[in-house]
Formats: structure tokens, sequence, C-alpha cells
């Protein structure tokens, strides 16, 4: 059984030499490219760029509003049956055609400034838009910092593991020969190699863990390839460590208010609901524009070219001489009609202009325009509530990782005594275990316990770490190490 386990264990470990060597030739990510591919790719940032895109349209609504319209029109019409004659103005029984254009302009002069404050409310919400972009992506880097500070923090835990494999291997081929030399019990020897196997599965644990850490990172910077991603470890021993004394929870909170992008929101927010309470009062004023409009026209009928003395019924009676009774007679004439006029030339002729001023002004319309002027001010009360609430979510946040900092600070700096405490008591057991002053049993528990001391550092370093770029984040400091 024992064979066989170490038979695995070796071809365990010749698989992640050859993985290493294997990845000699794979791109190192440093952080800042991590950052910079997860912000380009993400969704949620696609999505709240598509929002800023869509507040840029709706601001070239509201200045269209500021341009005077232009309209072209025309119609093309078969009428039959009785209808009025566009010549002579007589109804008949008759099939024509007629085409008619025009052009109509109108420009709002005073509508309760409802254009302008219609623009400021665009302006407004790009603005909050792009906040709001800005504080996704200040989100993404801190999620990206932290996978990236789990995988240096698995890299280093490797570090560790593999001096101390080495050094039970050493103490393992030392005992050994010491056992056959008759001056050591077989105990011993079987104590180091029970050591040996937990080093090496500690080894194979902490590889895997930064396997599993590698992948969260790249699931995180939506990458498939796992089998060719990695990070850059030249940035192990470039971590700061920023002293916690320069902080002051007052002041980070201060810096935030001004900073955080939650609290620009709320505050473009509250800016936005001041101009929809203007918008809704000024739908309560009068709206004066003014109009220009131009038509004309074409028929096919035929046009009168003249007159003539009906043959048959020469004179008419127009009325009478008063006093005498006398009939006034004059000649009774008939149009002459003849082919109808070109289509430039009717639309020349028939041409006809309008313009003037539009005036409307809001009695009553159901409630509507005070309802929307009420529904307004509550909105904007809401808002306020809301950026009420942000400080307060904001200011609780600042205190509880402003105390996690402290904490992490303290753990740090009593897990670095104790390391290096640890480190100077393996040292002295380990001179004690070479000249056989010291068992085997008692030398596997100090060299537990330095292993176990430095794996709390490391994680304590990380932490501290993390945290102490939290505080920078809400302070205003770019994410990064």
């Amino acid at each position: 059984m024992k064979t066989k386990f170490t038979f695995v264990l070796i071809f365990t470990l010749i698989l992640s030499v050859y993985s290493q060597d294997s990845n000699t030739n794979v791109k190192k990510w440093t952080l800042r490219e991590c950052v910079d591919y997860a912000i380009e790719n993400n969704l949620t940032v696609k999505q709240s760029e598509y929002d800023i895109s869509l507040a840029e349209i709706d601001r070239k609504d509201a200045i269209g509003n500021f341009i005077p319209s232009l309209n072209l029109n025309s119609s093309h019409s078969w009428n039959s049956g009785l209808t009025t004659d566009v010549t002579t103005g007589v109804l008949r029984n008759q099939t024509t055609q007629t085409t008619s254009g025009g052009i109509s302009s109108g420009v709002l002069i005073y509508k309760g400034l409802q254009n302008h404050n219609q623009l400021r409310k665009a302006d407004l919400s790009i603005l909050a838009n792009r906040y709001q972009l800005d504080r996704i992506k200040d989100d993404i880097s801190l999620n990206v910092i932290n996978a990236y500070l789990q995988v240096l923090f698995g890299k280093e835990g490797v570090n560790v593991a593999i001096p101390q494999l080495e050094i039970s291997r050493e103490q393992l081929n030392r005992t050994n020969k010491l056992v056959e030399a008759g001056t050591l019990p077989k105990g011993d020897l079987l104590d180091i190699q029970a050591t040996l196997a937990i080093d090496e599965q500690n080894l194979i644990i902490t590889q895997n863990n930064v396997e599993i850490s590698l992948i969260s990172l790249a699931q995180l910077l939506q990458l498939s390839d796992y089998d060719n991603f990695d990070i850059a470890e030249d940035e192990i021993s470039n971590l700061p460590l920023v002293n916690l004394a320069n902080y002051s929870v007052d002041e980070i909170f201060n810096k935030a208010l001004e900073n955080r992008n939650e609290i620009k929101v709320a505050k473009t927010n509250i800016e936005i609901a001041e101009k929809d309470i203007k918008l809704a009062k000024g739908a309560l004023q009068p709206t004066l524009t003014g109009f220009y409009n131009w038509n004309s026209r074409y028929s096919n009928l035929d046009r009168i070219v003249g007159f003539e003395v009906d043959q048959d019924n020469p004179t008419r009676i127009i009325g009478q001489v008063e006093g005498t009774g006398q009939n006034v007679i004059t000649p009774n004439e008939t149009p002459i009609l003849g082919s109808p006029e070109g289509l430039f030339d009717q639309f020349d002729r028939n041409r006809g202009s309008s313009f003037g001023l539009s005036l409307s002004i809001p009695v009553f319309n159901g409630f509507r325009a005070s309802n929307n002027v009420k529904r307004a001010k509550v909105y904007y009360e809401k808002q306020k509530n809301r950026l009420g609430e942000e400080e307060l979510v904001l200011e609780k946040i600042i205190h509880t990782v402003y105390t996690d900092a402290l904490g992490a600070l303290k753990l740090y700096e009593a897990t670095q005594k104790s390391l290096d405490a640890q480190k100077e008591s393996f040292r002295y057991a380990q001179e004690k275990f070479n000249v056989g002053v010291m068992n085997s049993f008692d030398f596997s528990q100090i060299k537990n316990r330095l292993v176990k001391a430095e794996s709390d550092f490391l994680r304590a370093k990380y932490d501290f770490i993390f945290k102490v770029k939290l505080l920078e984040f809400y302070y205003g400091i770019p994410v990064e190490i």
C-alpha cells in the first residue's frame, strides 16, 4: 500500500514538473492587465455603456426641441361623382384627379422653459450614467485584486511548502543512515517517513489551490483557456504594506463622500428630480408657437380659356330698373374650356401661404398636470432619502473596513513575530536533531508548528493587504497594487 502511494505521489510530482515546464512560454498576466481586460470584456460594463449611449441620444432629442420643424407634404387623389369643379366652382358629376403639395414649419417660442429644463436633465442623465459606469469598474477592479491576491497567496504557499519538503527528504536520508548504523531506532525513521508524506500532501494541496485560484481569476476575466493562464509572480515581493497611521476613519469617510460614485449618482439623481419638478410645472404655463405654411395644387380638369355668347339663349336678365321695372339684360356668355395647364404652371398659379402665432392656455385637463407636479415632488423627496441611505451605508462600511484593517494589521504583526520565533525554534531543534539530542517525533512537532506559522503569516499578510486596498478604494486612491 505504501509503495502504491509513493508511486502515485511521484507520478503526480512528475506531472506537476512537466506542467511547469510546459507553461514556461505561457503569458504571465500582470494585475493591471487583468483589471483592464476584465473591465473591457465585462457584460455589465457593456450594458452600462449602452445606457450612456441612450442618454446621449436623449440629449440630441432635447437639443432638437430648440430647432424649428420643417415638413414637406403631398397627396394625389381620384374623386368620382358629385364633386366641386375647382375651375368653375360648380358641382358636377365627374371623375377628377388632384395633386397637392406644401411645406409647413413651426417653432416653439415659449413652453414654460420645458425645453431648457429637458436639455439640462439630459445632461444630468449622461453624468449619472457615467458615474454608474465608474462604480461598476471600481467594483470589478476590487474583485480582480482580491482574486489576484488569492493566487499570489497560493503561490507563496507553494514556495513555502517546497523547502519544507526538501528538509524532510534530507532528514529522511540522514535518519535512514543512522538507523542502518544502529544509532537511532527504526521508529524515528517511520516518524520521518510520515512527516515526509504529510509534506508531500501539503505541496500537492497548495499546488491544487493555486490552480483553483487561477481558474477563479480566469473565470472573472471571462477566459476559457485555463491551462494557458498564469500571473506574473515577480509581483509577490513588491506588495506594499501601508501604514494605517496615515489614515483616519473620519478622513476616509469625508473623502468617500466626495469621491464615491454611488454618492455622486445619488446627488445627480436629486438634481434630475429637481428638473422633473420644473418640467411638470412648465406644463401648467401657456404654450406659444409660430407657424408658416405654403401650399399649392394641380388638377386634370379643363381650364377656362375664354367666353362666348350662347347662340340658343344669347341674353339673360340680371335685374330690373328701380321705378320703371325695366329688365336689365346682359349677354349670356358661356365659358370656353381648354386643356389643363401644366403641372408646374398650375403649382405656380395656385400657390398660397399662411403664417401666424398659436397660443394654448391649459385650463383643465383632468388634474393630469397638477398631479404630475405632485408626483415629481414625491420622487424628489425619495431621491433625497436615497442619498441619506447611501451615506449611512457608506459610513457603516468604512467603519467596518477600518476596524477590520486595524485587526488585520495586529494579526499580521502577531503572526510575523510568531513566525520569527518558530523559525528560531526550528533552527535550534534542527541542530539538536542533527546531533541526536532530539528524537524525530519532537522534531516533527516543531517543524509542523513552523509550517502552520508560515501559513498563518501568509494568510494574515494577504488579508491585511486586501483590507488596506479596500480602505484606499474608499479613500479614492486608484485600485491597484
